[in-house]
């Protein structure tokens, strides 16, 4: 009997199971998932989620957390922060705040275009090199020996020179000072992976190289790279906003948050509100990344 009642129980369970909707099931592994996160989080990570969560409000709802156009002249000129304008206005009479708000999705989009191009090129170079080994690991060496001997600001100044000033432009040669970094990693983790037992097993039955590499080694060896790709977003925020602050990136009146900070130090003694708000949207957004970044890779690993 009672072994009846157990099966009728469970079958009941699976049947309602069966019965809720998928978006419902996936939604309560989402909020499972964020619970055992939050359990393990610290102080310190959830004020880090908390500002990323705030960065993400302002990128898709710009105009819902602020009532000034970032381009709009609002009201005279140099007014310290206040109820009106929560970060004072700039010298030409813009609302700050709105500045730094809609500067988000701008320096973020620039950064994170700069991680992808980093991250897709290092991953193939890194795979390439480790895998066929001799001629092309030598090869692919030297040219990230090359590209790792020089600053990754200097050279991402010379790419843009060699591109054309612009956003894209900056983006474009972030990710490339980028690529080294992610080539590294990738290239130590296939060394790891392509000699397991699995990878060898799948060679001697008869498994091309290009299958290999898609389905047994790359699977296996991107984890630590993606883990890095968020501790790198958060060095492309200061390089771009560098490259903005020194002319190479954005130009005005782009509310980019390096360029926001090269305007505000012309002021610095008379408005210094302009020079500090958008500095210390910057600092906080790089900790908070990386922050977020150290979380992940401790769960991961």
């Amino acid at each position: 009997m009672t072994d009846t009642a157990t099966t009728t129980t469970t079958t009941t369970a699976t049947a309602a199971a069966t019965d809720v909707p998928r978006h419902r099931l996936i939604g309560h592994r989402l909020i499972g998932l964020l619970r055992s996160a939050s359990r393990g989080a610290r102080f310190g990570d959830i004020l880090a989620f908390s500002w990323i969560l705030i960065l993400i409000i302002f990128v898709a709802l710009p105009g819902m957390v602020t009532k000034y156009a970032p381009d709009e002249a609002v009201s005279a000129s140099f007014q310290s922060p206040s109820g009106a304008h929560w970060f004072g206005t700039d010298y030409l009479g813009r609302d700050l705040y709105s500045r730094v708000v809609y500067g988000v999705s701008r320096t973020l989009a620039g950064s994170l275009i700069a991680v992808v191009i980093g991250l897709a090129i290092g991953i193939v170079l890194g795979l390439i090199a480790a895998y066929f080994g001799r001629l092309v690991d030598a090869l692919i060496g030297r040219v990230v020996d090359v590209l790792l001997s020089i600053p990754g600001l200097l050279l991402s100044m010379v790419v843009v020179v060699a591109l054309g000033f612009g956003a894209f432009s900056a983006a474009v040669a972030v990710g490339v000072a980028n690529i080294a970094t992610f080539t590294r990693l990738m290239r130590s983790e296939v060394l790891t992976v392509r000699n397991l037992q699995f990878v060898e097993a799948s060679s001697h039955l008869g498994a091309g190289k290009v299958r290999i590499l898609a389905r047994h080694i790359l699977p296996n060896s991107y984890g630590s790279v993606l883990s890095l790709s968020a501790l790198q977003l958060g060095s492309a925020i200061i390089w771009i906003a560098s490259l903005s602050f020194l002319g190479y990136g954005a130009p005005p009146p782009n509310p980019e948050w390096g360029l926001l900070v090269s305007e505000g130090r012309k002021y610095i003694i008379s408005s210094p509100w302009l020079l500090y708000f958008p500095g210390v949207a910057i600092v906080v957004s790089v900790i908070a990344i990386s922050r977020f970044s150290h979380f992940i890779r401790k769960k991961v690993g």
